[in-house]
């Protein structure tokens, strides 16, 4: 069975959870300063607060930090051109704020980050390796017709040239 914390306690650790100084904590929670140091040590050392300080911590980092979901459902708004940006302007007359939707090129890199996601569905990945897959077809038919052929080349050194009629008629 949990204990429930008293008020102070409660606070104690709610401040203890923004601030990280457990002096400080304890002094907001309502302890007398000259005994704050002591209270927080032991207050820190009590299952019951420990594990309502940790329960609170990851309910605070789940909130934080972004799922996967939410990711590939940002990177959807921003590719669809529904998420939108906000642009100071300044101009003679004076700073304007406006919105605009992502450019073509932010919005094609969501919609690769997307893709990278379900690599089933990516066509680009699927023309590659058709592409890679026909490149070694070839290479191997070449490389099957080198080797069936029986035909050596031959070369030949002739050192019995005669000189051109033009070159003797120089000397």
């Amino acid at each position: 069975m949990k204990r429930k914390l008293t008020p102070k306690q409660q606070r104690f650790a709610d401040e203890y959870i923004e601030s990280g100084k457990k002096e400080e904590s304890a002094i907001k929670a309502g302890y007398k300063s000259r005994s704050a140091h002591s209270i927080a040590t032991e207050n820190l050392q009590k299952p019951a607060i420990k594990s309502y300080i940790d329960e609170r911590m990851a309910e605070i980092a789940s909130k934080r930090i972004m799922n996967a979901t939410e990711a590939v459902e940002l990177l959807t708004r921003i590719a669809r051109g529904e998420e939108k940006e906000t642009v100071i302007s300044s101009t003679p007359e004076g700073v304007y704020e406006s919105q605009k939707e992502a450019d073509l090129k932010t919005r094609i890199s969501a919609v690769k980050e997307i893709l990278k996601r379900y690599p089933g569905n990516d066509k680009l990945v699927e023309q590659q390796i058709r592409k890679l897959k026909a490149d070694a077809d070839i290479a191997e038919a070449k490389a099957k017709q080198i080797s069936n052929t029986d035909e050596t080349v031959r070369i030949v050194f002739n050192d019995n040239l005669t000189p051109d009629k033009e070159d003797d008629q120089d000397d």
